[in-house]
């Protein structure tokens, strides 16, 4: 069972990888799609969504520790 803390580290590591996956699809996609390229907003909408999969991934672990003890 991990600990608070490593499921922190877990859900931090898991996101920070998704989230430099997400800045550089964002540079091929929105041209594809005919849409501004704009790195400020795109490094917006992706730390956004960040925040929300860290809190995510940290309580859906958290849940299933719980559950499993």
């Amino acid at each position: 069972m991990q600990t608070k803390k490593e499921s922190l580290i877990e859900s931090l590591t898991n996101v920070t990888v998704g989230f430099l996956i997400t800045m550089i699809s964002l540079h091929v996609i929105f041209p594809l799609l005919g849409m501004e390229n704009n790195t400020g907003k795109n490094a917006l909408i992706t730390i956004y969504l960040t925040v929300l999969s860290v809190l995510r991934n940290y309580f859906l672990r958290r849940y299933f520790n719980r559950k499993q003890s």
